[in-house]
């Protein structure tokens, strides 16, 4: 199998999903204060937020100012002066279901002052018992491809993603219900006006968690999500062409939804920075793959998550040098910016995991190198020259500018 591009190949599928009981994917952030590793985000030393709390709505949401353990405002690049190494780790759903997955991976990304995206799943904030104030188009209302979260995992959920934008990491979305495939319910067939009816509703069960669940006792998210959201990935990578007229209406930044993208420089796409997962070399295949987990597992094991254990060690390593393979070639050469994406999930023993890990800590201890998230690239993409970006786009895949970096 090489880089698969539709049905549950991408993203997750429906049958992949129930496979894996996924719960979904998260994001790690930033430092708290203490010198960061070689190649992390220098972040300001910023303390806790305003102790001026100003709750939104029912109070599952507040603003507490300027989110903390963010880079210094980014500067523009002189002509040819060598890029950063820019590496992006993001996590499709967000949702943390008794495995240990959320605050694993905040853990590693505070230890080495990575930033993260954390695409959250609206669904994984609502109980099951609400089901129906999902409406998801062109399906049954309450349906949904992956599973509603217990109220145990919400509330981990919860303190997951409240930790997550502390630390400095992105909440972006990863949508609702997860309809993959070509069926007419499938995100691909959604219009705009879908597109805007599942933003909305992904938005409202974040924005009213709080009176959806009845509870009281937990504290409200420190951040106001219709500000924080500024971008996202479709589930399985699909429909991304109607979701763009609206995603610019809202105001977003980026879309991570492009299937099988190339190690270049990113360009916009319907005014929005197109920041897709990329084809890396695959060791010992001969051919690519797409750069997140379930394409590792789709080229492995064909789609089993439970294969024999006998494999792992080398599915493991493989994986690993998979993501690092990706990361030499783009900065041994173009410095084009490496994205990388994950789920929370325990596949195949859970090799992905270690070898996402293993992946991070390598890149982490690299001069240059820059462990941020979508929102933080989009910021220095946006005050780059658009003369500097153009010539970095003429870089090829694996191709140095002729006469090497210019250091100044």
């Amino acid at each position: 199998m090489r880089t698969l591009t539709r049905r549950g190949a991408l993203g997750l599928g429906a049958g992949a999903a129930a496979a894996a009981s996924l719960a979904g994917c998260g994001t790690h952030n930033s430092s708290d204060g203490a010198a960061p590793g070689p190649g992390s985000v220098q972040h300001r030393p910023t303390g806790s937020p305003t102790p001026t709390v100003r709750p939104i709505g029912d109070g599952s949401t507040s603003f507490t100012g300027r989110q903390p353990h963010q880079p210094e405002r980014p500067v523009p690049l002189e002509p040819g002066e060598t890029p950063p190494q820019f590496v992006v780790f993001s996590w499709d759903g967000a949702g943390e279901v008794g495995n240990g997955l959320f605050p694993r991976f905040l853990d590693l990304a505070k230890e080495h002052g990575a930033s993260m995206t954390f695409f959250l799943s609206g669904l994984y904030l609502l109980p099951e018992s609400k089901k129906r104030l999902y409406d998801p188009p062109n399906n049954q209302r309450g349906a949904s491809d992956i599973g509603y979260l217990t109220d145990e995992h919400i509330r981990m959920t919860l303190d997951g993603v409240r930790r997550a934008w502390l630390e400095g990491h992105e909440i972006g979305t990863h949508f609702n219900g997860h309809f993959c495939g070509d069926g007419h319910g499938s995100v691909a067939h959604w219009t705009p006006q879908q597109w805007r009816s599942e933003i909305d509703q992904a938005k409202s069960f974040v924005k009213e968690w709080r009176t959806n669940t009845g509870w009281s006792d937990l504290p409200s998210l420190p951040f106001d999500y219709d500000k924080e959201l500024v971008g996202g990935r479709t589930p399985c990578l699909l429909g991304q062409d109607n979701l763009l007229p609206v995603a610019r209406e809202l105001g977003w930044r980026y879309d991570a939804s492009s299937p099988g993208g190339l190690q270049v420089w990113p360009t916009k796409k319907q005014g929005i920075w197109d920041l897709p997962l990329q084809q890396v070399p695959f060791p010992g295949r001969g051919f690519e793959v797409l750069s997140m987990d379930y394409n590792m597992l789709a080229n492995q094991s064909l789609n089993s998550t439970n294969a024999p254990a006998y494999n792992y060690p080398a599915w493991r390593e493989q994986a690993a040098q998979a993501y690092i393979s990706g990361f030499k070639r783009a900065y041994e050469t173009n410095r084009a910016p490496f994205f990388i994406g994950n789920h929370f999930e325990q596949w195949n023993g859970g090799i992905y995991m270690d070898a996402v890990e293993e992946a991070l800590k390598h890149m982490a201890g690299q001069k240059d190198v820059r462990l941020v998230s979508f929102r933080q690239f989009a910021d220095w993409l946006d005050v780059q020259r658009p003369e500097v970006l153009d010539r970095l786009r003429t870089l090829g895949v694996g191709q140095a500018p002729a006469g090497g970096w210019k250091r100044l």
